[in-house]
């Protein structure tokens, strides 16, 4: 009698731990959809009888819970999501109970940075909605509660997607299944790993993949290269010789060419040398670095266009100027010694920048900010221009210019040009990427198609690539190879870009501008601007997709910002800034003002 009274009891306690389960809990998905990595979930949840009033008083979140294979710990997942009103989702059932105002969730997640940054480790996971009722901050209930059949917001029945991760050590690449689970009733995440290794341990470029420098090469172009320099110290500086010298592109460009075309049109008795190379991590022959070392140490001017590490240590000579032309405009996010002490930052004792006997910006406003940035005096930088924007008032060159890409990509012709040209994310060349899943092709397709096309130019150092799909192949068109990104502005109606100086460059087109900046809390707390970001970007901030697309059809751009943006960041709006430079910095003709 006593075991079937057990027994008894038994059956009554699972019969109303189903009753709780089923009939005191109400979860419901309203709306799941998938972006690549990125998850959309909206939907509503609350336990009968239990008021939920207050915001404060309850916490929702999406809960992934690792299924284990033999001794292996437990794991779960936890990202929090935001509480809204019940009446925001437009659902019929339940509306009228106020008890439940809070019911209401939405959220996004990004399983390619889901855990510590990285993407969600290799396993299977149960999915659930989590739901905490707090009094005075304490969780006093909690129940996990199953997403239910999710089949119906799938594309036949499952999704699959990459996750990617990039960094100077480490590069993940795992395939992400979603599909239902009928066991937990639930949605079941499949993250299988692809790849994973240590670039570095490969090459010594990860994104041209070019053969990892052994240590004697090391030596050569470092301490090598040092004694050469100073070994040709021993011959006269040539007064007529000029050193165009550039480790980021394989032939003159930029202001490098500018300058030297403003030289060669008035035909001055000079002697022009030039040593350039892709990048830093392609090797220099013994040859190449002894020419170097020559020309650095018998030239009465270097001119360069960014940071030249090789030249770094060398102590210029007294009749030599070692001119840095900088390749961008303006002042925007920090760089150089103004990010010293922050990861990514320089080291204390670095020599990048410091031997540079002359600078040239775009205004004095900036002086201060690249006098920190190089760490050299102020006296030394000169507001005369940046002589690659001179293109802009060259109408005879931009209506050329304009007619060949038109020829070359007809396409373009007909439509407004949207031009997506953000930097990169990383701590450099090799862990460079851009997280293209935070756009959303089809909502900026099916939006925009009819008036516009929608252009890539992403930094040319970036490491992923992208994949754009057929069915908006008369959309979206990749042009990150497409080198000088000036050119591209001249047929450009619209640029959307986040923290890249492109903005400057645009800004003198007085077209308009908008800034996608998905992650900017994060960036601004990592990075850093000399300008507080919202009030200094010159138009709008948005942060997604369908930002974007709301913007762009109703025309709200903000453009009254540009004109005081443009004439705070270039002092001289006349297209000789590359004249100014060959007669102030080269020819020592007129007054040198740094102020």
């Amino acid at each position: 009698m006593q075991l079937e009274a057990g027994l008894s009891k038994s059956h009554k306690n699972f019969k109303e731990n189903i009753q709780h389960e089923f009939n005191e809990t109400v979860n419901r998905i309203i709306d799941l959809k998938w972006n690549e990595s990125i998850l959309y979930l909206k939907g509503y949840c609350y336990i009968k009888g239990i008021p939920l009033t207050k915001s404060l008083n309850v916490r929702k979140s999406l809960l992934l819970e690792k299924e284990l294979m033999d001794e292996e710990e437990a794991v779960t997942f936890n990202y929090i999501l935001e509480d809204i009103p019940l009446n925001e989702l437009n659902v019929s059932e339940n509306s009228g109970e106020s008890i439940y105002f809070w019911a209401g969730y939405k959220g996004s997640i990004n399983l390619s940075t889901a855990h510590d940054n990285k993407p969600l480790p290799p396993g299977s996971y149960k999915t659930f909605i989590q739901i905490e009722i707090l009094q005075n901050n304490h969780v006093v209930i909690e129940e996990r509660i199953p997403l239910g059949d999710i089949r119906k917001f799938l594309k036949n029945d499952f999704h699959t997607t990459q996750l990617k991760f990039f960094s100077a050590k480490l590069q993940i690449e795992n395939n992400l299944m979603v599909t239902y689970d009928l066991d937990s009733k639930s949605m079941l995440l499949e993250s299988i790993k692809v790849k994973s290794l240590n670039p570095s341990l490969l090459y010594g470029d990860i994104k041209n993949k070019t053969e990892k420098p052994g240590i004697l090469y090391r030596i050569l172009r470092s301490k090598v290269f040092i004694l050469l320099y100073y070994l040709f110290n021993l011959f006269p500086v040539k007064d007529e010789r000029i050193l165009f010298a550039s480790d980021s592109r394989d032939e003159i460009g930029g202001n490098l060419k500018f300058v030297y075309d403003e030289m060669l049109s008035r035909e001055l008795n000079y002697e022009y040398k030039f040593m350039f190379k892709e990048n830093s991590f392609v090797k220099k022959s013994f040859s190449e670095i002894v020419k170097l070392a020559y020309f650095a140490a018998t030239s009465r001017f270097i001119l360069l266009e960014e940071n030249y590490p090789m030249f770094s240590p060398l102590k210029i000579r007294a009749k030599a100027e070692l001119i840095q032309l900088w390749h961008g405009a303006g002042a925007f996010k920090k760089f150089g010694y103004s990010r010293l002490g922050q990861p990514g930052g320089p080291k204390v004792h670095s020599k990048d920048h410091r031997n540079y006997t002359k600078a040239v910006v775009s205004s004095k406003h900036i002086i201060p900010h690249y006098s920190e940035g190089f760490d050299i005096s102020p006296e030394t930088i000169y507001p005369l221009g940046i002589p690659r924007t001179d293109m802009f008032f060259d109408e005879e060159y931009k209506e050329q210019k304009r007619a060949e890409l038109y020829e070359q990509y007809p396409f373009l012709k007909g439509k407004k040009v949207i031009l997506f040209a953000p930097t990169f994310r990383g701590r450099g060349r090799k862990e460079a990427h851009y997280p293209i899943e935070v756009l959303n092709f089809q909502e900026l397709y099916e939006n925009l198609k009819d008036e516009y096309v929608f252009l890539f130019k992403l930094h040319f150092i970036v490491l992923n690539k992208i994949t754009i799909p057929y069915q908006y192949a008369d959309f979206f068109y990749d042009f990150t190879d497409y080198r000088e990104v000036n050119d591209l502005l001249l047929i450009t109606d619209l640029l959307i870009t986040d923290y890249s100086s492109i903005c400057f460059e645009f800004s003198l087109l007085d077209k308009p501008m908008l800034f996608f900046a998905h992650d900017v809390e994060e960036y601004i707390s990592t990075r850093g601007f000399y300008y507080e970001y919202q009030s200094f970007i010159p138009g709008k901030l948005v942060k997604t997709s369908k930002q974007l697309v709301e913007h762009i059809k109703n025309n709200d751009f903000a453009i009254e910002k540009v004109a005081p943006f443009r004439e705070y960041f270039f002092d001289d709006l006349d297209g000789k800034a590359s004249q100014r430079v060959v007669d102030q910095l080269i020819l020592n003709i007129g007054e040198l003002e740094t102020q």
